[in-house]
Formats: C-alpha cells, sequence, structure tokens
C-alpha cells in the first residue's frame, strides 16, 4: 500500500489543532481546565467522584448481618477463597456462638497451588498432539498456577481437604505476596509441559508419561511447602464461646463439640475440666473476680481438617450452585453451561455456571440474605469504584462530567467486549429494601483490609450490582423450581474462551 494511500488513515495536524481549539474555546474551555486541574492533581476516581452521589449512598440498610473482623487477602489474587471463607465462618461462628472467626487461607492457598499443577499437567497430557499455537493449548498454558478461582474450586478443595483455623497454619510472606512464589511454580511447569510433550513426541507411553509426572509432582509439593510450610495433618483448637445469659446450648452445640469452663487451681493456675458451666456463670460474671476468662470454651486435640469442616461448619458446600447473569444473545437464559479446562482438582471436573435472567439472581441474593445467610458474588470491581469511603456507583463516579462524553455499554456487550470481566470476589451481607420491596443498597464485605471503604466494608447501589455483578452462589433451596431445574440439567459445554464468566482475582 502506498504512502498516499496510508495518509488518509493518519491523524494530521490540522485535526489536532482543531481539537485543540474546540477544548479551549467558549464556555466548555472553563469546564475542562477545571476537570483538567482536578484530574491532574488527584487522579481520575477523586476528581470525578461526586459529593451528591457519595452522600445519596448511604452505609445504612434494612437487613444486615453480623460478621467477623474485616480479612485482608493482601498482595495476592485469593479474593474468591476469602470471600468463600468468609462466607462460612459466618456459619461457623453464629452456629457455635463466637465472637470472631478466621479460617486459614493459606491451608487452602497450598492446596489449590499444588491441585492446579496437577491438573495443568493432566490438561498437558490430554493435549499431547495439540500445537503449542492452538487455542485450546494457549487456554490451558497461560496460567497453570495462578492465584485466582471461583467458588466452585473452594467447594472442590473443601471436599477433598477439609478445613482450619487460621491459629494451625497462619499466612506467610509467600501467601501475603505471591508473585514470586507463582513465578517460578509456573516456569517449573512449564518445563515439565516442555519434557513430557518432547517424551511424547519421541514415542513414549502415555503410562509412561503419567509416572515421570508423578515424579515432576514431588518438586511442586516441595516448592510449595518451601514456600508456605507444610499443612498440618492435625491440629488442636480452642474457642471461647459468647456469654450467654441463659445459658441454654443449640441442639448443635449439645451434641457437637466439648465444652471446658476455666477454673482456678489451689497453686493459683488456670486448668481447663469439663465441668458444666453452673447458673452463676452469667454474662456479667464471665470475667471472674480474679479476672480469669470464665467463658465457655470448644476445646479440640488432633481433630483433621476433615474432621473440623463436617464437625463444626454447618453447611454443606455442596448445596450451593453458581447462577451467572450473561445477558448476551449466545448466551440464553435458564441453561446450564460447563466451561472446558476450569477445574483446579482433576478429578472434581469442570465448573457449571446457570445462566439467569438478573431479576431472578436479584431475587435470590435477597431471599438469602433475608434468611440470614450471606452471598458469595463476582464482580467487576474496576468499574465505578470509589475505595476511600467505599462506594460501587455510577452516581458517585461521574466520569462521564469529568471527560464530558457518555459511558453507556450495556452489560451484553460489556461482556462481549471484554470491558466488563468479573474479576473480584467478596461477600454481600446486606441489603436495604425500599418501599416495594426492592433492593437499592448492598452492603458488601471486602478482603482488602480495613484501611480501604468504610472500616473494609463497601456499598452498592442496585444499579451497578444490576450491571457489573456476574455470579452469585446460591444455597438451593432458595432457588425458584424453574431455576433449580435448570441447575440439574445436562451442561452445554463452552470452551475456555468462550465468555461466559472469568476467574476471580
Amino acid at each position: 500500500m502506498t504512502n498516499e494511500n496510508n495518509a488518509e488513515k493518519a491523524m494530521s495536524v490540522e485535526d489536532v489543532r482543531a481539537y485543540s481549539e474546540n477544548y479551549n474555546m467558549g464556555s466548555a474551555a472553563r469546564a475542562n481546565h477545571v476537570a483538567a486541574n482536578a484530574a491532574v492533581k488527584n487522579g481520575v476516581i477523586k476528581a470525578a467522584t461526586s459529593y451528591e452521589g457519595t452522600r445519596e449512598l448511604t452505609h445504612d440498610f434494612s437487613i444486615e448481618l453480623k460478621q467477623g473482623s474485616i480479612t485482608d487477602q493482601q498482595r495476592s489474587g485469593r479474593c474468591w477463597m476469602f470471600a468463600s471463607l468468609n462466607t462460612l465462618r459466618y456459619e461457623l461462628m453464629h452456629r457455635w456462638k463466637l465472637e470472631d472467626f478466621e479460617f486459614s487461607e493459606t491451608y487452602l492457598f497450598f492446596w489449590d497451588k499444588f491441585e492446579k499443577s496437577n491438573t495443568y499437567l493432566e490438561n498437558v497430557l490430554a493435549t499431547l498432539d495439540e500445537p503449542t499455537e492452538s487455542r485450546t493449548f494457549e487456554a490451558i498454558n497461560a496460567y497453570p498456577a495462578d492465584d485466582g478461582g471461583w467458588w466452585q474450586m473452594f467447594a472442590n478443595l473443601v471436599n477433598k481437604y477439609g478445613l482450619m483455623p487460621k491459629s494451625a497454619y497462619p499466612e506467610s510472606a509467600n501467601s501475603k505476596d505471591s508473585d514470586a512464589f507463582t513465578q517460578y511454580l509456573t516456569t517449573k511447569l512449564h518445563q515439565d509441559a516442555i519434557e513430557l510433550r518432547e517424551r511424547h513426541s519421541k514415542g513414549a507411553s502415555i503410562d509412561e508419561l503419567r509416572t515421570l509426572k508423578k515424579r515432576y509432582m514431588e518438586d511442586i509439593y516441595r516448592i510449595c511447602v518451601i514456600a508456605l510450610g507444610e499443612p498440618p495433618a492435625k491440629f488442636d483448637w480452642r474457642a471461647r464461646t459468647k456469654d450467654d445469659e441463659d445459658d441454654d446450648k443449640t441442639e448443635a452445640q449439645k451434641s457437637g463439640p466439648k465444652f471446658d469452663k476455666a477454673s482456678k487451681t489451689s497453686d493459683g493456675s488456670t486448668q481447663l475440666d469439663s465441668a458444666k458451666t453452673d447458673a452463676n456463670n452469667k454474662s456479667d460474671n464471665a470475667q471472674g473476680e480474679s479476672g480469669i476468662d470464665e467463658r465457655k470454651q470448644i476445646v479440640e486435640h488432633d481433630i483433621t481438617p476433615l474432621e473440623f469442616y463436617h464437625k463444626y461448619v454447618p453447611v454443606d458446600v455442596n448445596d450451593f450452585v453458581t447462577l451467572c447473569n450473561n445477558p448476551m444473545k449466545e448466551r440464553t437464559f435458564y441453561t446450564n453451561y460447563e466451561l472446558k479446562y476450569s477445574t483446579n482438582v482433576a478429578e472434581s471436573g469442570d465448573l457449571s455456571f446457570t445462566n439467569v435472567p438478573i431479576d431472578v439472581l436479584r431475587q435470590a441474593a435477597v431471599d438469602q440474605v433475608k434468611a440470614g445467610h450471606p452471598i458469595w458474588f463476582a464482580c467487576d470491581c474496576m468499574q465505578y469504584c470509589v475505595r476511600d469511603g467505599g462506594y460501587f456507583s455510577k452516581q458517585a463516579v461521574r466520569v462521564d462530567e469529568l471527560f464530558g462524553t457518555d459511558f453507556n455499554i450495556d452489560k451484553a456487550n460489556g461482556l462481549k467486549y471484554g470491558d466488563y470481566p468479573s474479576n473480584h470476589a467478596m461477600t454481600i451481607t446486606g441489603v436495604n429494601l425500599d418501599e416495594n420491596g426492592k433492593p437499592n443498597r448492598w452492603k458488601i464485605e471486602n478482603s482488602w483490609g480495613k484501611s480501604t471503604g468504610t472500616d473494609g466494608y463497601y456499598v452498592a447501589d442496585g444499579e451497578w450490582f444490576d450491571q457489573f455483578v456476574t455470579e452469585v452462589i446460591i444455597r438451593k433451596e432458595f432457588l425458584d423450581a424453574k431455576t433449580l431445574k435448570a441447575t440439574q440439567a445436562e451442561p452445554v459445554k463452552l470452551d475456555p474462551w468462550q465468555t461466559l464468566s472469568a476467574r476471580c482475582e
């Protein structure tokens, strides 16, 4: 093509001059200069934050769930895991009357890295004859052991490995800041994939390759242990319950753990015995005259993670389903979709998502919160987010006013063109219903620590929820009959690059 023909594609000096003149012309010039001063000095989000929009989006809700302390994923992509554990810890805390509780995120992080590595190598074995430049192999090879995930990945890990309190397996430098660990784990996995494919090209059998893969996994285990520490097979746990004025136990407490009461020995030390709490052990005497905390305790010795999960978590992770809202015409509603190569645990199978209209997804979320249960959800957290103060709202972030242009991509096209991908998971712990019973504000527990939002919590308005929330995890009991039937249908299989949902980090 000649330079003459290329010239018509270029932005000319005259074009740029005209744009500059329009920018600096007349009444628009003042608004443009004020906007530029604000944005250059403070950044786009702060410059676009509307005091009117934030004032209208109050942090009060008609229904709120009392949750534990705010958690912090720090410099890692474990939001999906934190949100999942925050959902379950609420249920555990309220069943066993604990003031606060936190699961070990590092424990599941360890097994997720280990299982993703195995799944990656299995996927390599399943695609030995695929060209490395094929779309399938590129999808498999892109992120063999990244931090991201979905609720169903979490369920896979819990089913296989159980759970434990954070005290049994605390954070490490590489769980709080996972980049270097993930980088070299990925490099090792790519090296293993290269060798598997080269040996295949020289005639090695699949049995020989799988034997080699198991040797590779010993290296992977060692890398994970050195980075994170070896997970304990058994652990001890002790927790004090909240004061109980009438000293009644729930049915679960009666049949579950052993409650110990602190007592003072003749030498002044404190010991634990299984003596029954007497009628004098009321809330106003939980800390006795001696200053000893005499609240009842749950005590476990040498309990396994699976035993802990089955004994203390009062919900089954398999009783939840993933509802998504993808209004693209290529993704029909009330259809169950399965995403190929999506699992983290090879033997668990690929992940499924039931696509429903937004009003169905929204109502299921309202019903679950009204019944007293938090909700794991996925969204595009980068859209219209004010970290200072904690807002998700197009009325709070007026980039349209700042830049003097509209931003009107609908949800279907936002997903199709990759502008609204799900990239973050959080927990819904409250909702405000208007006079017609419709949600206009959602209370959101984040995992970015207490320094963001309002003490770690955010509020999202109803418009933002409808446009940028892509998935919610709902207990089956809160599904209408049509949706429940759709979740049980034979899934339509999608290739990993076909748009439906994306891993959260």
